[in-house]
């Protein structure tokens, strides 16, 4: 477990264009970052160790950029969700109409929300979410910006689920590697900026605001590089427009 602080610097792959080809590489790479994490067994794991009192019908991801992590994960899921409404949130559109099509197919209908995180944690919203997911996304914000994040995610969302990287020795051994799965250079810098914003203890429950007996907070390693938080409301809060 790391002792020393978390350092946030701007990431390559966020200053590139959609269309610039090292940025549509570099998303690319992080499928194969994601199948070397095993986000999706970690966040099938999560989820079900949340022991939702119903299948959620509302469900947002932040920073979800192309989709397809999330899309994995409902293929995966079992028993399969069905007549989900969920809303991918991103400063850019990278869903591809095959993305959102397979969606369709599983009875996941999609909705594309094109702003800035901080934006949308920082207005009123008129929807509420059974469900949150970020993954490899809340480390990008220093300790000021995550906490309005987190509180824009407290007052929409019922639960949240939170893959992140893990700060330790491990992980900064990790983040070097994936030269190995062909990353290009955006991934490679990236990776290591990573690692050193990433999590370790408690931290991101320290950040989450609140009454804590209004939330159930987890947050614990997930060999072999992730870092996993779940936060779950107690008494959910009434369905929004």
């Amino acid at each position: 477990m790391s002792k020393a602080s978390r350092h946030v610097t701007p990431e390559a792959l966020d200053g590139l264009d959609a269309a610039d080809p090292r940025g549509r590489r570099s998303r690319r790479d992080l499928r194969r970052v994601h199948a070397a994490m095993r986000s999706v067994p970690i966040l099938l794991r999560a989820v079900a160790k949340l022991d939702l009192p119903a299948q959620p019908h509302r469900i947002l991801e932040l920073g979800a950029g192309d989709g397809t992590l999330l899309l994995r994960f409902a293929r995966a899921q079992r028993p399969r969700w069905v007549g989900i409404d969920l809303t991918l949130l991103d400063r850019l559109d990278l869903v591809s109409e095959r993305t959102r099509s397979a969606f369709r197919e599983l009875g996941w209908e999609v909705r594309i929300e094109c702003v800035d995180a901080l934006d949308w944690a920082a207005n009123s919203h008129d929807r509420s979410y059974d469900l949150c997911f970020a993954s490899l996304f809340l480390h990008h914000f220093d300790a000021a910006a995550l906490a309005k994040l987190l509180r824009g995610v407290a007052a929409s969302a019922d639960a949240l689920v939170a893959c992140e990287p893990r700060r330790s020795a491990l992980a900064r051994l990790g983040s070097r590697l994936v030269v190995l799965l062909g990353a290009n250079a955006v991934t490679r810098e990236d990776a290591v900026k990573s690692v050193e914003a990433g999590f370790a203890q408690r931290e991101l429950s320290a950040a989450w605001p609140g009454a804590a007996e209004n939330w159930i907070l987890e947050e614990s390693s997930a060999l072999p590089f992730t870092h996993c938080f779940t936060a779950l409301r107690t008494i959910p809060q009434p369905a929004g427009g």
